[in-house]
């Protein structure tokens, strides 16, 4: 599966036809399981932008005494992109599945990962704020558990969505 997303073009705003005012969106006409394949493929990718995110956070903390946090605002910056691109085109997937193509139970799964990744983004920013010790002196807090469970039952949804996603988009072909 994963090398089958690997095959799906990138990005909706694709070359459009010269003298048009509109881009090519190379969903508009793309079958059921190749738009199921580029949700799963931005997933993949908002998955890495955490793994980056936490790094540039480790990164940060390790740096001290003297912080390098412009080496981290600018990480967070980075990322905070990657993320708003991903959420831009999920919704646009998500529209064009709860409209033209008429799926509103996959649109359903496509809504929810959205606000789960929300909730796993603010959840995720809150604890590494938390884990600053400039801001919090290096202790370990009963919010900090409370957030890292939070992000773990967060990502725990995250993997029945994705799975309901799959089978759901299954039956549908």
């Amino acid at each position: 599966m994963i090398a089958a997303a690997a095959a799906v073009p990138a990005s909706p705003g694709g070359a459009g036809e010269p003298g048009r005012g509109e881009p090519a969106w190379p969903w508009k006409d793309a079958p059921l399981g190749t738009l199921v394949r580029r949700i799963l493929q931005l997933q993949a990718e908002r998955a890495q932008a955490f793994r980056r995110l936490e790094g540039a956070h480790r990164e940060y903390l390790r740096s001290g005494p003297h912080y390098d946090f412009p080496r981290y605002r600018n990480a967070v910056h980075e990322v905070t992109q990657a993320f708003a691109a991903a959420s831009r085109e999920v919704l646009a997937l998500e529209a064009v599945l709860s409209g033209p193509r008429a799926q509103p139970l996959l649109a359903g799964h496509v809504r929810r990962l959205q606000q789960l990744e929300q909730t796993r983004l603010t959840a995720v920013a809150q604890l590494q704020l938390l884990g600053t010790p400039e801001l919090t002196g290096g202790q370990d807090t009963e919010q900090a558990h409370q957030l890292r469970m939070k992000v773990i039952k967060t990502m725990d949804a995250i993997s029945e969505v994705l799975q309901d996603l799959r089978f759901d988009a299954e039956s549908a072909e």
